[in-house]
């Protein structure tokens, strides 16, 4: 199968409404190209699951400045004063989910699992409208799978069949999305021959990627 994409073939697969994962913490790792293939797309009423909304001006936080998210989850978003304004004046949707809760919910999203029961957010708001299950004498709440229409993340290495290799800390919350979207793009800082990545040092396998960002494909 053929995974280069270029900039035009991406858009007829991208479209408003959809719910999206994007890669990165504090933009670390977060795929930019993409990300301004969004706003140029004009792409909008977008549910955006990810870590956070960065700074102004890196990464996701260039989606709240363009107001293209109506739906946001994350884990914190104190770094970017437009989101938490948005949030304030009731444009944007927000619900926050503890970092952990956050990884192990897209993981279950991977998996195919039901959900996760842990203790984080017990008694809090974070709790409100959730299932408390007893397990041997202790309250859980039950946190649902969360999935995704596409998954945008960013690569440090990526070969033509797209394995992935993310550099240190860009590996981030990347692998974890790969797995629980319908189609996923990557983004490649160097785009490399097959065999070029030794196998051991595949963070995600090619079976998980749909499509390679080229600039011609």
């Amino acid at each position: 199968m053929k995974k280069a994409a270029s900039p035009q073939q991406l858009k007829d697969i991208l479209h408003d409404g959809m719910t999206i994962m994007v890669g990165g913490f504090m933009a670390t790792g977060a795929p930019e190209k993409l990300i301004d293939l969004l706003i140029e797309f004009d792409i909008k009423d977008i549910t955006l699951i990810t870590t956070d909304t960065a700074s102004p001006g890196r990464g996701t936080s260039r989606l709240i400045a363009e107001k293209r998210v109506k739906k946001l989850y994350a884990s914190h978003i104190g770094l970017n004063p437009e989101t938490g304004a948005q949030m304030n004046e009731g444009i944007l949707d927000v619900e926050l989910v503890p970092q952990g809760t956050l990884a192990e919910r897209i993981r279950s999203g991977g998996a195919g699992l039901g959900g996760v029961l842990t203790p984080t957010g017990l008694g809090t708001i974070v709790a409100e409208g959730k299932q408390v299950i007893n397990v041997q004498g202790k309250d859980y709440l039950l946190e649902t799978p969360l999935r995704a229409d596409i998954a945008l993340i960013r690569g440090s290495i990526v070969d033509r069949r797209g394995n992935v290799f993310y550099s240190k800390t860009t590996q981030n919350f990347n692998p974890l999305m790969a797995t629980a979207a319908d189609t996923v793009i990557v983004e490649a800082e160097s785009l490399v021959d097959i065999g070029n990545i030794q196998p051991e040092a595949v963070h995600t396998p090619s079976l998980y990627v749909d499509y390679i960002l080229t600039e011609d494909a």
